[in-house]
């Protein structure tokens, strides 16, 4: 079983250290304020995370790259009712790069719930 914190702690071996939030319509690093537009990242892959018995434990992990701002760290968001709020460009922006290859866990079989990390 992969957790959640598992993932971000591979994705911080990976290079993804910096921590973003999610505004309606950019990335935000309160580190140092670095504020993110749709247009100037890329997801490189995202981890979905299914609670098993509980609905509100559903959650994103997106791995994010900006080549602009040369930064790379992840993003933690609920998915479903406990989703955020967003513009559409946010929506459009945080679907993954078709540029990178699925991964192996890709393909696993969608219809199995549990708290494993699915790409």
């Amino acid at each position: 079983m992969t957790t959640l914190s598992q993932v971000l702690n591979g994705l911080k071996k990976e290079g993804y250290t910096v921590d973003f939030n999610l505004e309606d319509n950019c990335l935000v690093c309160h580190g140092d304020s670095l504020q993110i537009s749709p247009n100037e990242f890329l997801v490189d892959k995202h981890y979905r995370f299914e609670g098993m018995s509980d609905p509100g434990d559903a959650a994103v992990v997106y791995a994010i790259s900006s080549a602009r701002h040369g930064v790379k760290g992840t993003l933690v968001n609920g998915y479903g009712i406990s989703s955020e709020a967003l513009s559409a460009e946010m929506v459009q922006a945080l679907r993954e790069n078709p540029a990178f290859p699925a991964t192996p866990a890709a393909t696993a079989d969608p219809a199995k719930k549990s708290n494993e990390a699915t790409v």
